[in-house]
């Protein structure tokens, strides 16, 4: 298959905790393989490149997800992430379903390279589109290093999500 579009997610030392006074982190991501992941809808491809879990679009292809095996209540999730230069945009889903046609649905945290810089910003998918825009956080839309890892912060707890961008709130 021919790919007219190029895009890779780099994604490292995914670590998320569920007992918040704990501190007790549990790792998502051994390193190695895609072992408690699971791809839902679309045709990118996932692979393990030096210890990163690297996505690639395919031209054609409608969103593509890749999900835990496991389902988290209230957490925290800490990760680096990495868009190439040039790159669409993309994102980590959270507290997300999918219907019976195969369709993701949920909240979304926005991964964007764009001159618009809405990384850290909150979508929902398949639903009611932005909740919250960045160009409601000017600090936070420039907290974003375009062609590097960046250190991504998501809070889950009961009806509230909190989102960072490099220790900035977003």
């Amino acid at each position: 298959m021919k790919r007219t579009r190029f895009q890779k997610l780099l994604l490292l030392s995914f670590m998320c905790t569920t007992q918040l006074h704990a501190q007790q982190w549990v790792s998502l991501f051994n390193g190695k393989n895609l072992k408690g992941w699971q791809q839902v809808a679309g045709t990118a491809k996932y692979t393990v490149q030096d210890g990163m879990i690297v996505g690639e679009t395919v031209a054609g292809s409608p969103n593509s997800f890749l999900r835990t095996e496991t389902k988290y209540g209230n957490f925290v999730l800490e990760l680096d992430a990495k868009l190439p230069d040039g790159t669409s945009n993309s994102g980590i889903q959270l507290r997300s379903h999918v219907n019976a046609e195969g369709r993701v649905y949920g909240y979304q945290y926005e991964l964007d390279p764009s001159s618009r810089k809405w990384t850290g910003g909150l979508y929902d998918e398949a639903r009611r589109d932005w909740l919250y825009p960045l160009s409601l956080n000017p600090e936070a839309q420039n907290a974003y290093l375009p062609g590097r890892f960046n250190h991504i912060k998501i809070e889950c707890i009961d009806h509230e999500i909190k989102t960072w961008i490099n220790g900035v709130p977003a």
